[in-house]
């Protein structure tokens, strides 16, 4: 397929700039794949659509503070500096992304406030990224401390407004125990520990399994044509109990849903050779765009993506690209909140 087949018109008033009140009082759109059938609910109402031996597979990646604000040697220039992947611990090494990137070159120096932490520009490694060194005299529990100090909660930039105090909750899912994502993966901001109780109690398994989600699922698709395009790896975890747990379900034709589009490629990503998912602990590149034939996930709970973003290309391949390039139209028309504070979407 190509890229300009996935355009819709969003205006900007539909993009979600907060939360609900609730996480689990958003709309939620239900797709049924198998009827073409779409009903308007309740996030809540998601436990009408669940029954014993099914399992929901969710991400516990935790956002960490990963945008920082630092001033230039010599010129004083403000650089924002965002963290996307340490490479090397005891070295401090980290892949970023800095603003305004024409300033930035090998060599420079960058200084964060009053406190004794500085950067050294060590490579260029795309237009806008940079490896850089922290210089910092401390252990690692007093720089991941200080960067904490210093951070701010990592919004998107389409969220346009100043980060909160209450987004470094709120852009976090109850999930959240793992540090490394640089993004939430949003589709389990929905979910309260009452509605995971009440799923419980119906035999529905939440199980975790860990992607830390960078840019990768997020960067622009600037080719026409969707085989050209590559996705950054991100590291992702499964563990035996939740491989197991899933082809149980498999084997006995109960609902494997997966909470976000993370947890989709995770999933896809580890497949044995008779369709059945693997413990695993790698990297994935996977970049899911209509054809594509899903092993493991036979249901998705996801958001409203931007157009032309490789979340909604992958909704698409799950849901069908007609069925769900309509719904998106619909949600336009009936007002649902769009992209990572907005509503959410049940494919079936």
């Amino acid at each position: 397929m190509k890229l300009s087949e996935f355009k819709y018109d969003l205006p900007n008033e539909k993009i979600a700039l907060y939360p609900t009140e609730n996480r689990d009082e958003s709309r939620l759109m239900i797709i049924h794949r198998d009827t073409k059938k779409i009903e308007h609910k309740t996030f809540k109402d998601i436990l009408e659509y669940f029954d014993e031996g099914d399992v929901l597979a969710v991400n516990d990646s935790m956002v960490f503070p990963a945008r920082l604000y630092g001033n230039k040697e010599k010129t004083g220039a403000k650089i924002e500096v965002f963290l996307l992947r340490e490479l090397n611990k005891e070295a401090r090494l980290w892949d970023v992304l800095v603003d305004p990137a024409r300033k930035i070159r090998v060599g420079n120096k960058l200084y964060f406030g009053d406190s004794n932490l500085v950067a050294e520009v060590i490579d260029n490694t795309t237009s806008r990224g940079r490896t850089i060194r922290f210089l910092f005299d401390g252990d690692d529990k007093d720089f991941r401390k200080i960067v904490e100090e210093l951070g701010e909660t990592p919004l998107p930039r389409y969220i346009k407004r100043k980060v909160e105090a209450e987004d470094s909750d709120r852009y976090q899912t109850i999930f959240a125990s793992k540090i490394g994502a640089v993004a939430a993966p949003s589709a389990g901001l929905h979910f309260t520990k009452q509605l995971i109780k009440r799923l419980e109690l119906k035999g529905v398994d939440t199980i975790p399994m860990t992607l830390d989600v960078g840019l990768g699922s997020f960067r622009a698709v600037d080719v026409e044509d969707l085989t050209k395009h590559k996705t950054d790896s991100e590291h992702f975890t499964i563990s035996e109990q939740l491989a197991n747990r899933v082809n149980d379900a498999l084997d006995n034709k109960k609902r494997v849903c997966a909470v976000g589009t993370t947890v989709t490629r995770a999933l896809e990503s580890s497949v044995s050779a008779n369709n059945r998912l693997k413990p695993t602990d790698n990297w994935t590149d996977k970049f899911i765009f209509p054809p594509y034939d899903f092993k493991i996930v036979n249901s998705v709970i996801t958001g409203f993506h931007p157009p032309e973003s490789t979340l909604l290309m992958m909704s698409c391949a799950f849901g069908g690209y007609d069925l769900i390039m309509s719904a998106y139209e619909t949600a336009v028309k009936e007002n649902y909140r769009f992209c990572a504070y907005g509503d959410a979407m049940l494919i079936l």
